[in-house]
């Protein structure tokens, strides 16, 4: 199973970014599929999760109102990040994870078994 993250950049405060993470290497339906981001010299962070049907969705506190994540319809392998109003403080490196078991927590790291390598967001003031 691979993830495969893409769609950072450098943008300035105010700004708007996509993420994209795309799950190959298998057949299966994942469960639940989520982003967490690290800053330098900071531990990593829950930025947002959601199930595979979509019905249940959860962010971190510092991007309710801001991000939203969701699923391609017809790729159900696809998840985006959609990162409007960015903030300087969003920068750092974005991570997808996936999991196929399903979970009381979606926001804990140690719940997904899959990780994608990494995309760099870096948001100017």
């Amino acid at each position: 199973v691979q993830l495969q993250a893409s769609g950072g950049g450098l943008v300035q405060a105010g700004g708007s970014l996509r993420l994209a993470c795309a799950v190959s290497g298998t057949t299966s339906i994942w469960n639940k599929m989520a982003w967490f981001r690290q800053a330098p010299g900071k531990e990593r962070e829950f930025v947002a999760a959601m199930r595979w049907r979509g019905d249940r969705k959860y962010y971190g506190d510092s991007v309710k109102g801001r991000f939203a994540i969701s699923r391609n319809h017809i790729v159900k392998s696809t998840v985006y990040l959609q990162m409007n109003n960015l903030k300087p403080e969003d920068t750092g490196v974005y991570y997808c994870a996936a999991d196929f078991e399903s979970t009381v927590d979606y926001t804990q790291d140690s719940e997904y078994n899959y990780w994608g390598q990494g995309t760099l967001v870096t948001v100017s003031s």
